[in-house]
């Protein structure tokens, strides 16, 4: 997977070249968004046709362009409410992670991952706050096998928010990681 990771570093290369650029505001966001359109066309024409299939897990090349595609979309209409219409104000959490996109990405890896997975078990259990509030509200048992169903997604949120906290304080003292 060396070769198509170089090709997704490669489609980022040449997007921040155009942001960079001194070309217009509508040429940049039409650019990225005939791109993106492309991408997902020919990553998906690519994995329907069976030449080849795409796999985020081996990063297939149908899998650079699928996703290169949604993220030249993303970046397009990011580009226009934040760039273009000034409204920068809710995309503060992004920020926080995106000048230490390095060590965001290095603490979700493991062990720092599962120290923090194993502490938040320890120390609030995610689901006991569904018990206490199905006590408090007097819900049926039936509330705790649905409960249950909702741990999985509190955990990782709970380990999210965490991981921003440190990015957080990361930004805050001007600590960032770069290459």
């Amino acid at each position: 997977s060396f070769i198509p990771t170089l090709g997704t570093m490669v489609l980022g290369l040449l997007a921040g070249n155009l942001m960079h650029s001194s070309k217009s505001t509508t040429k940049k966001f039409f650019t990225l968004i005939v791109a993106g359109l492309v991408g997902l066309a020919v990553g998906t024409l690519l994995d329907i046709s069976g030449i080849c299939p795409s796999v985020k897990r081996i990063w297939t090349p149908s899998w650079v362009l699928f996703s290169g595609g949604w993220a030249c979309l993303l970046l397009a209409v990011f580009y226009v409410i934040i760039d273009v219409a000034r409204f920068k104000a809710w995309a503060f959490p992004l920020i926080v992670v995106g000048m230490n996109s390095i060590a965001m990405y290095c603490m979700a890896e493991a062990p720092f991952r599962a120290f923090v997975q194993d502490s938040i078990r320890t120390h609030i259990g995610l689901l006991s706050p569904f018990v206490r509030l199905g006590r408090t509200i007097g819900m049926s048992e039936g509330f705790y096998a649905r409960a249950q169903t909702y741990k999985p997604f509190a955990e990782h949120i709970t380990e999210l928010l965490i991981l921003w906290l440190i990015c957080l304080w990361m930004y805050r003292r001007k600590i960032f990681l770069r290459i």
